[in-house]
């Protein structure tokens, strides 16, 4: 069996006693149905991008969608099948002038793993996250029928209202709302309910032009007062933050980073006039910003390598936690956009009380939505950092936020479904949860216990 299968991105491990790649939806039915005979446990593999353990089978089965490839590029959408890869999408776009809105920073997600964590990216600031940009699917359920549901087809049993975290992204749990559609039910469910065998998605129109740059700040406190002044500049479609210790970690490989840089912030705008690209003069100036020493795109090869700088960095990280034998110990988690620098200044203080100079935060704070990665040398350290997590979600959870804004819960992330939600809200989607697996099969221990 290939150990590829048995594992994430984040270092987490499983087992399964059988792996089926099917080439067909008939393959993939008749491997369903033998499965809810047996009664056997199904998990459903993406490409293994992930970070919370959700495509890690824990005993039966292994499905992966990988050969299941269809791309059919239209005017405005795309149809195209879950294995197919977000690079291979964009690709495939580009020559019709268009392009797929959501931008995980990982362009080797299978659109398939995207649609089941609702991922987001780089480009959520202006684009929003995947939902927004799926227009219908195509299901296998455990049983082994199919069925298609497009924008409107409303689900057919009541379903009660679970409030939403006052964030601009989320992705803990089910979507629950009375008169709901089916394609919203199944978007962000980490193959806990169905299996997505097509998905028809929107495309955009590539913009004329766009301005792009990396700007560095002699000190962090300036660049989250540019992140706050720079939120309402028009068509600015990316604002990404990277802290003293990002650029650290990266400056090993990007000899080029200012030595005197606390922070940077990753900016793209949509260009439509010469006054939006006059604008960035004063806009720099007043910010404090270290621009004789930033970053900024002439082409389309300079922005490429402004991804590859951003794309990096999680790389660094979970290269050096799997060299240290060790889980990745990161945050998913968003606040809404006024409590933004509350939260940075909690995280800055715990982790220089716990972790003085091993972490790194990065990420989307346009969306008020930054990743904390804690960097522990052993296990000993690893356990601290979990508990400081658990912390930091529950302080994240009190300013109106989110547990998981983008990567899902998974396994790993289990118990925070607990710190957003009350039993009460977490029995009402076990019961939908029954309603479409009633035999418990499909992502065992992923979201929920047995």
């Amino acid at each position: 069996m290939n150990p590829s299968y048995l594992e994430d991105a984040s270092g987490y491990l499983g087992s399964a006693d059988e792996v089926f790649v099917p080439d067909s939806e008939d393959e993939l039915q008749a491997v369903l149905r033998r499965a809810s005979d047996t009664n056997t446990p199904v998990t459903i593999a993406g490409a293994g991008t992930g970070v919370t353990g959700a495509r890690v089978p824990l005993g039966g089965w292994v499905i992966s969608m990988e050969r299941f490839r269809k791309v059919e590029i239209e005017h405005r959408r795309a149809v195209v099948g879950p294995g197919l890869l977000l690079k291979e999408l964009q690709a495939a776009s580009v020559p019709t002038g268009q392009f797929y809105a959501p931008d995980p920073t990982e362009y080797s997600a299978s659109l398939g793993g995207t649609i089941a964590t609702n991922a987001s990216g780089s480009r959520s600031f202006r684009c929003g996250d995947t939902r927004r940009h799926v227009l219908g699917l195509r299901v296998a359920f455990i049983d082994g029928s199919v069925r298609e549901f497009r924008r409107g087809d409303k689900v057919d049993f009541p379903v009660p209202a679970i409030p939403r975290p006052e964030t601009t992204k989320h992705t803990a749990g089910f979507l629950l709302q009375p008169d709901m559609d089916w394609v919203d039910l199944f978007i962000g469910s980490e193959g806990t309910l169905g299996i997505v065998t097509e998905a028809v998605v929107r495309l955009v129109k590539m913009p004329r032009d766009l301005l792009a740059g990396v700007i560095f700040f002699p000190a962090d406190h300036l660049a989250l007062e540019a992140v706050e002044q720079w939120r309402s500049v028009s068509r600015l479609r990316m604002l990404e933050y990277l802290d003293a210790g990002s650029l650290r970690l990266l400056a090993k490989k990007y000899s080029d980073v200012p030595g005197k840089a606390e922070a940077a912030l990753l900016i793209e705008q949509e260009i439509l006039t010469e006054s939006d690209m006059d604008d960035w003069e004063p806009r720099l100036e007043t910010s404090g910003a270290l621009v004789e020493t930033s970053w900024f795109a002439a082409g389309d090869q300079d922005r490429e390598r402004f991804r590859q700088f951003r794309h990096s960095l999680p790389e660094a990280v979970n290269t050096m936690v799997r060299q240290r034998g060790l889980l990745k110990m990161g945050t998913d988690f968003a606040v809404p956009l006024a409590r933004n620098k509350e939260m940075m200044a909690f995280y800055r203080r715990r982790l220089e009380e716990t972790f003085p100079g091993q972490y790194v935060i990065f990420g989307h704070i346009g969306d008020a939505h930054v990743h904390v990665n804690v960097l522990p040398k052993d296990g000993q350290e690893s356990e601290r950092a979990r508990a400081l997590i658990t912390e930091l979600a529950q302080k994240a959870v009190s300013l109106g936020g989110t547990v998981s804004a983008e990567h899902g819960l998974g396994k790993r992330k289990i118990d925070l479904l607990g710190i957003q939600y009350t039993p009460a809200q977490i029995e009402m989607m076990r019961a939908v949860k029954r309603r479409l697996d009633p035999k418990w099969l499909l992502g065992q221990g992923t979201l929920f216990r047995m």
